[in-house]
């Protein structure tokens, strides 16, 4: 049987996460669906990592969350967003792929792998990271590429290139030099490493590769994957190099498909983010509204937990108004 509620927030971040306890405080009834587990991104994060930002800046609903370390880590940040769903009581319904979004007359029709949903409204929170950017290069099927870092102790003895310079590559360029990888090289198509790396890291990455540590091939791209061995487009001319895995930390995207499917269209111009009103944060598509970092397209970097939370309280007071 359809379940009726007021709203239907696809993402279950911290971002909708916060959608769900504006829309409780509001009196609204909802439902917060996801394909994965309970901030399924900041669970798919590599094991030791810190958060650029302190504690206070993630924290939603009014929970506080208390870090034992400067920078929180993705254990604690786990632990907290736990508690959250936990002490707020919140309608989760977790590893549930949404298979449809339609309008019907003046309500949506939300069909997924557990259940069919009717809402007047739908948030999509759905963040960017289950979709890497893609180098398109020949062996990037192979079983050695990999677009997700987790942890260093696979790569132990191995030799390893890294594609990107921003904070994701050169935290796990740092792991696996100092967990025993046998070689780390760095791919970069920019002339040096990025200015938003985060600063406390920075002034590491760039010693390493002073000295000699860790090698970089900067103005270079990576031109083709084999077995044993990479070539490596240089100001120099194609180097080949001997090599055992690749992790390509290119970035991820939205899923524009999913989102063009439900009718809400999307900027023709970078960073191809879909269209909405900022005031709003409702798309085209009236009664659908954005959240979270979906909102960037490609500008992945503009939008983030510490200043995408008022998205939650911004919409929920939009529907009851």
């Amino acid at each position: 049987m359809d379940k009726q509620v007021d709203i239907v927030i696809i993402g279950a971040g911290p971002i909708g996460l916060a959608c769900g306890i504006a829309a409780k405080n509001k009196g609204l009834s909802y439902v917060i669906i996801d394909k994965g587990t309970l901030v399924n991104s900041i669970y798919n994060y590599p094991s030791g990592m810190s958060f650029f930002s302190t504690s206070d800046k993630l924290e939603i609903g009014g929970v506080p969350f208390i870090s034992h370390n400067p920078k929180p880590t993705r254990m604690e940040a786990l632990e907290y967003f736990r508690r959250v769903a936990q002490t707020q009581e919140l309608n989760t319904s977790l590893y549930n792929p949404v298979k449809s979004v339609e309008k019907a007359e003046e309500q949506f029709i939300v069909r997924t792998k557990k259940g069919v949903y009717n809402a007047q409204n739908v948030i999509l929170s759905t963040g960017f990271y289950d979709l890497p950017h893609k180098l398109n290069v020949k062996g990037e099927e192979l079983a050695k590429v990999s677009h997700y870092y987790k942890e260093p102790h696979p790569y132990y003895d191995q030799k390893l290139a890294i594609i990107g310079a921003a904070n994701s590559a050169v935290d796990a360029a740092l792991e696996c030099y100092r967990k025993g990888a046998r070689e780390v090289c760095m791919i970069i198509r920019q002339e040096e490493i990025k200015e938003s790396v985060k600063y406390w890291v920075k002034p590491d990455i760039e010693n390493r590769i002073k000295e000699g540590s860790i090698k970089a091939y900067f103005d270079s791209e990576l031109s083709e994957i084999r077995n044993n061995e990479i070539d490596i487009d240089t100001p120099e001319g194609k180097v080949t190099i001997e090599n055992d895995f690749v992790l390509a930390m290119t970035g991820y995207e939205p899923d524009y498909d999913f989102i063009k499917s439900i009718g809400v269209e999307i900027n023709d111009e970078y960073p191809f983010s879909p269209k909405y009103d900022s005031e709003s944060m409702e798309t085209n598509v009236k009664g659908i509204y954005l959240a979270g970092v979906i909102c960037g397209g490609l500008q992945t970097n503009k939008w983030f937990i510490e200043n995408s939370r008022i998205h939650a309280d911004t919409i929920i007071n939009d529907i009851n108004s």
